[in-house]
């Protein structure tokens, strides 16, 4: 009895050292690009947002950096979605018809699964705010499949392989509501990340720094971006956060050439959202920041 006891407590053990191992996992970075010219979005300018086209576009316009955003759904699925709920700005029924504002936002992305969402049609719908957008019946992708998707298509038309920026849209507020606790949706979105094998190529940015800290403590290797939109000073947010993120990103027009300079000294990349004219980007690299996001990939 005793060595079965032994046996039982020894697979624990081994079962239990092997998802440190995986929490504390190390890989190569890989090298980040001197500049980073970021698809916002996929280019919500051009294309419907968050949506496979949308990627695969602003591969061709030649990006280095694809940036998204991330939910998950009542069947623990990680979708991309900037929205915690499916927007009537942009968004069809599965039967083509028109979404009220009221019906939008109980179409709670945590509360409905997969299967459901994906029926709905974001890219159909002419969204006034942005007027070039081409206009194509697609859905709301899995991260699995967006991923699968990107990495087939650089393969098969040779294109340099692109930086994933993905966002952990998330809140104290909304846990329980719109997303599942911090952890669960680090755990999500990692078994993902993990599973597909581009981590050397992953930044992931957030507003809610509990995701940042859980990443930077489970998975250190990991390159993590702050997103900012306060005006508190650089000193306090790197306070707030907790460690030196490997990117600090603030809405564009916080950037000026002190923030830089505390930046560079502290080793952190600079990379300001959401830059949308070609002179206003020529001024942010003037500043000599490390990137923009931009809803217009053919800006760079």
């Amino acid at each position: 009895m005793q060595n079965k006891l032994n046996i039982v407590a020894g697979i624990s053990l081994i079962l239990l050292s092997g998802f440190t191992v995986v929490k504390n996992m190390e890989f190569k970075n890989a090298d980040y690009p001197s500049f980073s010219a970021e698809a916002h979005r996929g280019g919500r300018g051009l294309m419907p947002e968050n949506t496979i086209p949308a990627m695969k576009n602003g591969i061709d316009l030649g990006v280095t950096t694809l940036e998204m955003d991330t939910h998950i759904t009542a069947d623990g699925e990680v979708v991309l979605s900037h929205d915690e709920y499916i927007n009537p700005l942009f968004s069809l029924t599965p039967d083509g018809k028109e979404i009220s504002n009221e019906e939008g936002k109980n179409l709670i992305l945590y509360k409905m699964k997969y299967e459901d969402l994906k029926k709905y049609d974001v890219g159909s719908k002419f969204y006034s705010k942005f007027p070039r957008q081409k206009k194509l019946k697609t859905y709301m992708p899995l991260l699995s499949e967006l991923i699968d998707s990107v990495q087939n298509y650089i393969k098969i038309n040779h294109k340099k392989p692109v930086f994933y920026n993905i966002e952990t849209k998330c809140s104290p507020a909304g846990d329980g509501i719109y997303n599942p606790g911090p952890q669960e949706f680090v755990d999500k979105l990692m078994a993902v990340l993990i599973k597909k094998k581009i981590l050397p190529y992953v930044v992931i940015q957030s507003f809610d720094k509990r995701t940042l800290q859980i990443i930077h403590k489970q998975y250190p290797d990991v390159r993590t971006s702050y997103l900012i939109e306060n005006k508190k000073s650089f000193e306090d947010n790197m306070t707030d956060l907790g460690f030196t993120p490997f990117i600090l990103s603030p809405a564009y027009k916080l950037v000026n050439a002190d923030l830089v300079k505390k930046c560079h000294d502290a080793k952190i990349k600079v990379l300001p959202w959401t830059v949308n004219t070609k002179d206003e980007i020529e001024q942010l690299k003037a500043l000599g920041v490390d990137g923009v996001i931009s809803d217009y990939p053919d800006l760079y």
